[in-house]
């Protein structure tokens, strides 16, 4: 039989670092709600912002 190569083992991908982003991206969209006097009815465009502001990515996607 011939020497076949082991195959490596998948590398494990923790998610750790998405839940320390979300935690920042949900600080900052709840500062966002507090300094507009926390109206009601606008989490989502507070998330989005956050996200954007935190990532530095753009929105794509419209909050009407």
């Amino acid at each position: 039989m011939p020497n076949r190569p082991k195959k490596k083992a998948p590398t494990l991908i923790t998610s750790a670092p998405r839940k320390n982003l979300e935690e920042k991206i949900r600080r900052r969209a709840y500062a966002l709600y507090e300094a507009r006097g926390r109206e009601d009815g606008r989490d989502l465009e507070d998330w989005f912002r956050a996200e954007c502001e935190i990532t530095g990515k753009a929105a794509k996607a419209a909050t009407a």
